[in-house]
């Protein structure tokens, strides 16, 4: 789905000056328009001219004439030579799903649980991403796993998420070191040009293995942003042999993750939120901006606005404008 051009450019920018003549042509019609009513009763009664004139045909009147005006701006534009950025779809990326199960998110102050919301928000992002991109499945808690490997079989990925189990600690630098190997197996095959994204979604603070720092710098190595989400509130609880144990969100390191690698950082406290980041994520990896020479589309649009007043006018007035 292309986006609304942004970032006009013109290479013969003197050339909008005509557009200055269009403006003129405007003000002309509008001035004309104001002294014809005066014109047409001067010299008659108002009655007997309402009732030996036909009907005025109201906005069709002035529709044929404005279409004109719109087919001279878009011509003119177009005369510029414009460029401007666009957005398009990517058709090849690689996106690494990166999912804390640890002991914390089977706290419940997410309905139903931290989990199993996560794991429902993951399934329907990993299904909205274009069936062309290679999509993995990498899962932390004591250690970092490669569950599904970078692959657009979307219906392993939808199983392997729904039956992670859950373990003790969270190593989130290890999952960004198991997520950036395991991106860089289909890498080559997309070519330089298709992006690498990591989403690392996680509740905590790393607690085993490498640092954040020595995950982060593995994705920087590899030239791979790590996109994270902080996901749970500060008042989420678990029970141990029937205690309750607080596992607030922390997501300061996630925010570091981020920022060091080029990612974007979110954070989200219910399934609506998350919801709503993991669309923003599709959005923003499925997508990418490209510079457009418009002046084919403005041409084009000029021609189609021009044979709609020529249209206009031979139907409604048996003239042409």
């Amino acid at each position: 789905m292309r986006s609304v051009p942004t970032n006009w450019s013109f290479a013969s920018p003197g050339r909008l000056l005509f557009l200055l003549a269009v403006l003129a042509l405007a003000a002309a019609y509008l001035l004309v328009q104001r002294r014809r009513a005066p014109y047409e009763t001067r010299f008659a009664d108002v009655e007997l001219l309402s009732e030996v004139m036909p009907k005025r045909p109201g906005w069709r009147r002035h529709l044929p004439a404005a279409l004109l005006l719109v087919t001279l701006a878009a011509l003119t534009t177009g005369f510029a030579k414009p460029s401007a950025d666009v957005t398009v779809p990517r058709s090849k990326a690689t996106v690494i799903v990166a999912l804390d199960v640890s002991a914390s998110m089977t706290a419940q102050d997410v309905s139903p649980s931290r989990i199993e919301a996560a794991k429902a928000a993951a399934q329907a992002f990993v299904q909205s991403l274009p069936k062309t991109f290679d999509v993995g499945l990498v899962s932390f808690s004591g250690t970092a796993t490669v569950v599904v490997p970078p692959s657009q079989d979307r219906t392993a990925l939808t199983n392997g998420i729904a039956s992670l189990p859950l373990g003790g600690g969270t190593a989130i630098g290890d999952a960004v070191g198991a997520s950036v190997t395991a991106a860089q197996a289909v890498a080559a095959k997309n070519g330089p040009k298709a992006p690498v994204r990591i989403v690392l979604l996680s509740d905590g603070a790393n607690t085993v293995g490498q640092s954040v720092a020595a995950g982060a710098q593995q994705a920087v190595d590899a030239g791979m942003p790590v996109t994270t989400i902080a996901y749970g509130t500060p008042d989420g609880v678990v029970y141990l042999g029937g205690q309750a144990i607080p596992v607030p969100v922390d997501a300061t390191a996630l925010q570091g993750l981020a920022q060091t690698t080029g990612g974007q950082s979110y954070a989200a406290q219910d399934s609506g939120q998350l919801k709503n980041v993991y669309n923003n994520i599709g959005k923003e990896v499925g997508t990418t901006k490209t510079r457009r020479d418009l002046t084919a589309a403005l041409t084009g649009l000029g021609l189609l606005t021009g044979l709609a007043a020529a249209g206009a006018s031979l139907v409604w007035f048996r003239v042409l404008p």
